[in-house]
This record gives structure tokens, sequence and C-alpha cells, in this order.
């Protein structure tokens, strides 16, 4: 009797295991909350000269623009985000990479724009 009920038991939790959805991994993630804090900031500078967009709702348009592009869904990455949050270790990985990430992306366009390396 032990036996089945500890059989029982491994098989549930494998089951529950594999049930649960992986979260998107870092690398996507990063990008995408890049993006998030670009249209933020967008949406930020944009809403402070024209009123009308916070009636709109333009910050949600444009989340789901930068889902669209990310072929992923809100719920999706809302699922991993709480993975993250629920994970402190992985999320400070995840808040590194997007810093490392951003630096990077602004050397890019330092670059671009003016044709040098930022020293």
């Amino acid at each position: 009797m032990r036996r089945i009920l500890f059989s029982v038991c491994i098989i549930v939790g494998m089951a529950a295991c594999k049930s649960k959805e992986q979260p998107l991994p870092i690398n996507d993630m990063k990008v995408i909350m890049w993006d998030l804090m670009k249209a933020d900031e967008w949406f930020t500078v944009r809403s402070s000269k024209d009123s009308t967009l916070l009636k709109k709702n333009e910050h949600i348009r444009l989340y789901e623009q930068v889902f669209l592009i990310h072929g992923v869904t809100r719920t999706k990455f809302y699922t991993s985000y709480a993975h993250y949050e629920a994970h402190p270790g992985e999320m400070k990985t995840l808040l590194d990479s997007v810093n490392l990430y951003s630096e990077r992306e602004r050397q890019k366009m330092f670059e671009h724009n003016y044709g040098q390396k930022k020293q």
C-alpha cells in the first residue's frame, strides 16, 4: 500500500512539474523589458505634451505592440515576470542583463550619432 501511495505521489509530482509552463528565457525577457521601458519613456514624453493620450490608454496599445513584435502574449510575459519575481536570484540576473543590454544599446546609438566610441 505504501509503495502504491508513494508511486502515485511521484507521478502526480512529476505531472505537476511538467504542466508548469517555463518562463521566457532571460535573453528574451531582457529585450522585451528594454522595449517596454522605451515605450514607457516615449509615452511619458508624449503624454506630457498631449493629454489625450492618457484618455486613449495609449500605453496599453504600445505594450501590446511590443508583445506582438516579440511574438509573445501579455499573459506569457507577465507570467514569466511573476516567476522571476518569485526567484530573487534569477530576477537579479534578469535586471543585470537588462542594464548591460541598455548600456550596449546606448553605446551603439552614440556611435551611430557621433561616429566614434564613447570614452
